[in-house]
Formats: C-alpha cells, structure tokens, sequence
C-alpha cells in the first residue's frame, strides 16, 4: 500500500481508501516507492483523474508522486489548489475569488498564479494553531479541528473526516473557537463564491 492518500492536514497516509481527485507536489518518492519528502515544488495542485486519455504508472521513478483525496475539500485544506492545466475554468475561478477575498494582498485576476501560491505555501506551513473562528461564522467546505480531529464545516455543523468519507454530524460545537485547518486565504476565497467538491450527502 503507497503512502500517496493525503489526509486534511496535509499529511501523507497509507490507506486503501480511493480518492476522487488526484494531486501534485512534485517528486516526492524515491526509487523503491518510499516517501522522502513532504513536498518539492510551492505550486500544489488538484488535479482530475482522467485528462485527455493520459495513463500513468503510480510512483514511477524520477516523475512527480500521484497524490489522492477523498473529496476536494480535503484537497484546500491540505493546501492544494486547483490545476490550470486540467481544471483551467476552476483555476480561474478560485483565482477570481481568491483574489476578491483576500484585498490586503496587491494582486488581480491576472496576477501569476505563482504569487498567490507562495501566499498558500507560507500558510500552509507556518506555525500550526494561529488562526481560529467559530463554526458558525466559517463558510461550507472548510476543516477544524474538533476533539483532536479534523471536521468539516458545513452549514453550521461539523462532520468527523476519515479517508472513506464522513461520520455523523457534531451539532454541540458550533459557539466553540476551534483551530482552523484550511488556509486562511482559501477560505476567504470560499467566503467569495468558490464552493469546494465535498464527498458528502446532506
């Protein structure tokens, strides 16, 4: 079993759970499969499975390691963005909203999405803990911390993440500061109008 499955916080799993989107961070992999590196390029990405008929051998030697999650919100909140490549309209739309959500940075819709990459890197690896809000305030398809797991918000309510899918909606948690997970730009983004895919039926 490769550890190529990235859970919400970023991190690299083994688990024979599918995903059903595909990610990059560059090589990351040696060549006996093993992870020897958390990531390699600033530019991370969301990717599709399928894209113009390309086939693949998962964790070739010397070519970027084929990361998976569950749902596209796992994807934001490990820090991923999405593809200009294979998901070009999506990419020009998180942009878009990026850019309207977060005015303290200088940039446009034509600022080279590089910029705004090394804004999420810095994030996505900074001190973890520094940002928290309430439920309540925070838009759908954003990860908290809840009882020492990650929970995704949706509508007010928090639903217990594993790389299957979700459990049970957590209702008594909504007045709580709690950890955001989720990179504060990206979620200024989704307070925009970019709505994340959610693996989720509610």
């Amino acid at each position: 079993m490769l550890q190529n499955r990235i859970d919400p916080f970023g991190q690299l799993i083994r688990t024979p759970a599918r995903g059903a989107w595909m990610g990059n961070r560059g090589l990351l992999h040696d060549e006996h499969q093993q992870i020897v590196r958390p990531f390699k390029l600033k530019a991370w990405l969301i990717c599709v499975l399928q894209f113009k008929g390309r086939h693949r051998t998962v964790m070739t030697a010397n070519r970027y390691t084929e990361l998976f999650f569950l749902d596209e919100a796992t994807a934001f909140s490990a820090g991923h963005r999405p593809c200009f490549e294979c998901r070009r309209e999506a990419a020009n739309q998180f942009r878009s909203a990026w850019v309207r959500g977060n005015p303290a940075y200088p940039f446009t819709e034509k600022t080279p999405i590089g910029e705004i990459d090394a804004v999420l890197h810095r994030e996505r690896t900074g001190p973890p803990g520094t940002y928290a809000a309430r439920v309540g305030e925070l838009p759908n398809g954003v990860f908290v911390t809840f009882e020492d797991a990650a929970q995704l918000v949706v509508d007010g309510s928090l639903y217990p993440w594993s790389p299957f899918g979700y459990g049970e909606p957590v209702l008594s948690a909504t007045d709580a500061d709690l950890p955001v997970i989720t990179p504060r730009s990206t979620v200024n983004a989704f307070r925009m109008g970019y709505v994340p895919q959610m693996g989720l039926q509610v």
